[in-house]
């Protein structure tokens, strides 16, 4: 990246300097572990879900120019936009309360933009060697080694790009036809454009541009100080502990030398992904991948001294006061995501796999007839959400014995349709007299289980 320098007036001092690559070592521990774990779970999902069947077909495919979306035994229809807006609403309540409870978890372990820069971390160290390697082969002059070491890195990272848009698109298209498409050079435009696009999406932000996405695209750092309290968890850097840094032996007690726990070994700032030195303080570039607790407790290990010099801790803790774990906006948020979590589960137990509307026909009120009835004329839509056709029947209720016309029809609604029907519904004229409410149900004759119920208003002369 070139350096860009605007002079100041009367100095040479330079308003915009280059970005500096960081080069963040790898770190072994508990919380990189889990972070792994983290990226091996995601990344299966990723990969892994679209290769899955499940009665027949696809397990996970959103069908757009078939309008169904399929997620293993559901398939959700565009009536169901409801649901889309419900999940997107817990997701929002999930990270309100995950990053009140305990800050940037989300940033650290399950940002689609952390785990898949770990993954292009992961093959650049296998190609170019540990942190010091590279920042050697970088600085050094283009030999046969570094663009072989350069060429390596670049092929696992285009082909793992590609894949990663072939992945992606596989979730839209069925993704074995998708492959026999892209062997056979048959692939659509908008499937090819795709597959490039968000490839070099993955390439671009993992591969490059990496705490760059974090530290100025991501909108998330800027607003989460605003979720943030004293009774948050956060990565904290013990300074009443570790100040005044400076070098000792293994095994000496710093407080006789004047000194803190802090080594000042900067492991904290190698292992760090943003670069930053949280020494200094909390950052927006933190993304709270706990990869500095990990380096630290490693050194104070190493040194015979307790760990936790860098740790998850409060600002409350860390001067002594008690901490609040439940208060008030915890409990908000978390009352409103578990109430929010029940009824989008219980909602998505008893979804109807059909629906019906009923309309009333508006050019006449009703009808009389010469033998003493009524008439009024509705049309019904039918829905039919299951992944088969379905043989339906119509059903009439109210006060008095109502009549369908025509009669013990059945209709016939391919998957995923919706059939329209004109309807007459009639009774008795003056019984009883004036209107009243009927309740009209569909049911399937295949699997009587499978019905919806709708009421409708029936008007009739009064006496």
């Amino acid at each position: 990246m070139n350096e860009v320098r605007i002079p100041l007036h009367g100095s040479g001092q330079s308003l915009y300097v280059a970005e500096e690559k960081v080069y963040p070592r790898e770190v072994s521990g508990r919380f990189a572990n889990l972070r792994t774990l983290s990226v091996w779970v995601l990344l299966g999902i990723f990969y892994l879900f679209p290769w899955i069947d499940w009665n027949g077909r696809q397990a996970v495919l959103f069908d757009l120019p078939a309008r169904k979306f399929f997620i293993f035994g559901l398939v959700f229809w565009p009536q169901d936009f409801i649901f889309l807006t419900w999940l997107l609403i817990i997701a929002a309540l999930s990270l309100f309360f995950f990053t009140a409870v305990a800050g940037r978890l989300w940033c650290g372990y399950a940002c689609p933009q952390t785990v898949w820069t770990e993954t292009f971390l992961w093959m650049e160290r296998l190609t170019e060697g540990d942190r010091n390697a590279r920042q050697r082969l970088d600085r050094g002059p283009w030999n046969s080694e570094k663009l072989l070491r350069k060429s390596a890195k670049q092929v696992l990272w285009v082909s793992f790009a590609l894949w990663t848009g072939f992945t992606f698109v596989g979730f839209f298209s069925p993704i074995r036809q998708l492959a026999v498409d892209v062997l056979a050079w048959s692939a659509g435009p908008w499937e090819t454009f795709w597959i490039f696009f968000y490839g070099f999406a993955t390439y671009g932000n993992a591969g490059y541009l990496r705490e760059q996405v974090c530290k100025y695209m991501c909108p998330y750092a800027r607003f989460q100080s605003a979720m943030f309290d004293k009774d948050t968890l956060i990565i904290t850097y013990d300074g009443e502990r570790g100040e005044p840094r400076g070098a000792r032996k293994r095994g000496t007690d710093p407080r006789e030398q004047g000194l803190g726990d802090c080594i000042d070994c900067t492991w904290c700032v190698q292992v760090c992904p943003t670069g930053i030195d949280i020494r200094q303080g909390l950052q927006i570039e933190c993304i709270a991948c706990a990869a500095c607790i990990d380096a630290c407790d490693e050194i104070m290990d190493k040194m015979g001294s307790p760990r936790g010099l860098i740790r998850y801790t409060t600002e409350h803790a860390l001067h002594h006061e008690p901490t609040r774990l439940l208060r008030p906006r915890v409990l908000i948020y978390g009352g409103l995501l578990g109430a929010l979590l029940i009824g989008f589960v219980t909602a998505i137990a008893i979804r109807s796999p059909v629906s019906l509307d009923v309309l009333r026909d508006r050019n006449s009120l009703y009808r009389l007839t010469d033998d003493g009835n009524v008439d009024n004329v509705y049309t019904l839509r039918i829905l039919n959400k299951t992944e088969r056709e379905q043989t339906f029947r119509i059903e009439a209720r109210g006060a008095s014995k109502l009549t369908l016309v025509p009669v013990d029809r059945e209709y016939r609604v391919a998957s995923g349709t919706v059939y329209s029907l004109p309807l007459r519904v009639r009774r008795d004229a003056y019984d009883p007299a004036g209107p009243e409410t009927i309740t009209l149900t569909v049911r399937s004759v295949e699997d009587p289980n499978i019905s919806s119920t709708t009421d409708a208003r029936f008007l009739a002369p009064a006496k």
